[in-house]
Parts: C-alpha cells; structure tokens; sequence
C-alpha cells in the first residue's frame, strides 16, 4: 500500500474509533486484493471496529475482472483490440464481457450470494457489517440493494468516481411498524462520504485497482 493509501485508511479507522464500540463494524469482509486486505487491517488496528470484530476475505468481492483489457487506456483498446471497442460499444458496458475479464452482469451475479451470505451469518440485532471492495463492486450492490435499473446504475456511474475510502451506508429499517419482522429493507444513508478523510486532512483520491478504459 503506498503512503497516501495507508494516510486515507487510518483516517476511515479512526472515524470508526469515534464512534461508540456498538456502532463500530462487528464484521469486516473484504475483497482479496491487497489493497483492500490491507486497509482492513489498518482500520482494526486504530480501533476502527468492534473488539470482536471478525475479519473475513471473500473472493467474490474481488473488482471486476478486466481480462485482455486490464491496464489499457480507451485508446490503447481501440488500438490493439479494435474488435472488442466495436463490441463494447454495441453491447454496452453493462453487458460487455471482455476475452477473459467480466461483464458488470458477472459481477452482479457472484454479489448475489454475497447478499445472501451477508443476511444469513451477519443479521443478528446489533451486527454491522462492514464491505472494503472496489468501484464497480460499490456500484453493483448499489443496483441489487436499491433493485436499480441498468440505466440508474450507469447513470450514477457516469457522475465520477467512487472515492478511494469512501463510505456507502446503509440501515436495515422495517418497510412498515405493521408488518412482520421479516419484512425489512435496507436504506440507503450516504454515498460516496468521504468527510471522514477531509476532516483528518487526508487528500481524497479515485484510483482503480485496475486501469482500464471500459470499466
């Protein structure tokens, strides 16, 4: 992780730190990439979370795979792959799957049982979950939690950059006081927060773990 990774996660962490012990994350899950593994850490090691916070890596929260695109620039693919610009360009980026790498479909597939995952072992009162991933995971859950459209999603896309650190939060609420325990939802609080950085000084940054053109 380089220094200014390292600056932003301990900010994100000590924002937890203030919190009260019961509203810090009791489970952190987080994507294989290092990048991820190792904000994780550093946010527990500032008491970012719960004492008894548990800290799972999950594989399925991994960013998008690029396949022969990861780490081309729009140009560079137009270049090397006109074939696959063309493609991308009729199917849109919601649907195109590159030679070896993912659609935004395949990654919303294997998001479903993280959901799943999520409501069966981390849904007792009082659990707070927290997910350290990459943009287009954020994206996604976003399209399943709030049941988005395609084009709501691509929208929200298109306004910029998830912010490296950034926070999307989310409460589980009963969708009314008449109805049965079962019936609750999640809402959605902020997106993209990132005051937690900004009040510690800590510059705010967007960078993919993976560069590529047709994210």
């Amino acid at each position: 992780m380089s220094p200014l990774g390292h600056e932003q996660s301990v900010a994100l962490g000590n924002w937890f730190a203030g919190m009260d012990p019961g509203c810090r994350p009791t489970a952190v899950i987080t994507s294989t990439y290092l990048r991820a593994r190792q904000t994780a850490a550093h946010i527990g090691k500032v008491g970012g979370v719960h004492p008894d916070a548990r800290f799972i890596v999950d594989e399925r929260l991994r960013e998008r795979e690029f396949g022969i695109l990861d780490r081309l620039t729009r140009a560079g693919i137009e270049q090397r792959f006109p074939d696959q610009a063309a493609l991308r360009t009729r199917l849109g980026k919601f649907y195109h799957r590159p030679p070896g790498g993912e659609s935004w479909c395949d990654v919303i597939l294997r998001l479903r049982s993280v959901l799943d995952t999520v409501s069966l072992h981390h849904s007792r009162p009082g659990s707070r979950v927290l997910i350290v991933a990459h943009q287009v995971v954020v994206l996604c859950l976003r399209y399943l939690i709030e049941e988005m459209t395609e084009e709501q999603i691509l929208a929200i896309d298109a306004e910029g950059e998830v912010a490296n650190c950034g926070v999307t939060e989310y409460v589980l609420e009963m969708k009314s006081p008449d109805t049965a325990a079962e019936d609750h939802e999640l809402r959605l609080i902020r997106f993209n927060f990132v005051a937690p950085l900004e009040e510690a000084g800590a510059p705010v940054t967007a960078e993919p773990d993976a560069p590529a053109a047709a994210r």
